[in-house]
């Protein structure tokens, strides 16, 4: 009995001992599974933070941006605001029922509505009336300044696809393409390369010169700018001219303007560019050489538009006003682009007659 009993005590001895252990096993084991759980926990978390944090700097480009466009889109409404006079003044020749023999003047254009009438309508006007057998047309090379003046205006201006698009639905046969640009530039040829692509919708095409080609042209235009502004011409004024320069070849036009006006006798006459050279340093360098007291500033582009109202006369401390009122001149801004000018119409009426002459 004495055995059976030893033996029953010692089997619960050890079974309450497996017991325990078993218990006091369980914590470490609970807690070998709740470990990867909190890791996995603390990497959500982390994960949450890195996703919000590239969310935040996502969105501060694109709030960035927005405001970007809202600062833009309110320079845009301030600057369709500005008054340039009234649109319907001008006509904008794009009416069907051309007939079978057209004139298409081509230019750049401006959204400057009074310029743009007293400039390129009176160059248009002006071939009009010597050819009234033929239907004058306008075409624009500048998409931003059609979306521009109609967005404005509610006035609808052809670029030039458009234009030849209405010619050949009008049923044109003769084309006779007048652009208004001053030299043979980038607009000038992308002109030139556009017709050859559209040629075949008409019976005879033919582009005309633009305005500074010959060496009779740049004395012509030279007269006709000095004779435009002889009043200022006194000895104690600076006559200079505002071009917009360009990146072509052809921007040497402007120095040898600047020749053959020095070769006629205008001493006292200077021609710089806004994009390219002759630059303004160059000018104030040139002027500085005299005793000049006033100067006098006048756009040598077809029409007076954003670079002659601004760049040109502007208040803005980078203009030209601006700096030369800087260097101690008294600066009188003229706001006339050389299409005003008659002298200069009647070469453009001749470059047409020359291009009608030759087909």
């Amino acid at each position: 009995m004495k055995r059976k009993l030893v033996f029953l005590l010692a089997m619960v001895l050890i079974f309450t001992m497996v017991f325990v252990a078993g218990c006091g096993s369980s914590k470490p084991e609970e807690k070998k599974e709740e470990a990867p759980a909190e890791e996995a926990a603390e990497e959500e978390t982390e994960e949450a933070a890195e996703e919000a944090e590239e969310a935040t700097e996502e969105a501060e480009p694109a709030e960035e941006e927005a405001e970007e466009a809202e600062e833009e889109e309110e320079e845009e409404e301030e600057e369709e605001n500005y008054e340039t006079g009234d649109a319907s003044l001008d006509n904008p020749r794009n009416q069907d029922e051309i007939g079978e023999i057209e004139l298409l003047v081509t230019s750049f254009g401006t959204s400057y509505n009074d310029s743009r009438r007293l400039t390129i309508g009176a160059i248009e006007e002006a071939i009009e009336a010597a050819f009234p057998d033929y239907s004058v047309r306008r075409a624009f090379t500048s998409q931003i300044i059609i979306d521009h003046v109609e967005k404005r205006d509610a006035v609808k201006i052809d670029n030039f696809g458009e234009a030849l698009d209405r010619a050949e639905a009008n049923e044109v046969k003769t084309l006779v393409v007048i652009p208004t640009h001053l030299m043979d530039g980038f607009e000038y040829n992308d002109i030139v390369d556009e017709m050859a692509t559209r040629a075949e919708g008409f019976e005879k095409v033919v582009i005309g010169k633009p305005l500074l080609d010959s060496d009779d042209d740049f004395q012509r235009v030279a007269e006709a700018l000095h004779e435009d502004t002889a009043s200022y011409d006194d000895g104690e004024t600076a006559i200079v001219f505002m071009g917009h320069g360009t990146e072509a070849a052809s921007n040497s036009v402007y120095a040898k303007m600047q020749e053959v006006m020095t070769g006629l006798g205008y001493e006292n006459y200077y021609i710089g560019t806004v994009e390219a050279a002759p630059t303004l340093d160059d000018v104030i360098a040139a002027i500085k050489e005299k005793d000049y007291k006033k100067v006098v500033l006048q756009p040598m582009m077809v029409v007076a538009g954003d670079h002659a109202n601004n760049d040109m006369a502007g208040d803005e401390e980078d203009s030209w006003k601006t700096i030369l009122e800087g260097e101690g001149y008294e600066v009188i801004p003229v706001l006339k682009g050389v299409g005003e000018i008659e002298a200069i119409r009647n070469i453009y009426v001749e470059h047409a007659q020359a291009a009608v002459d030759s087909l």
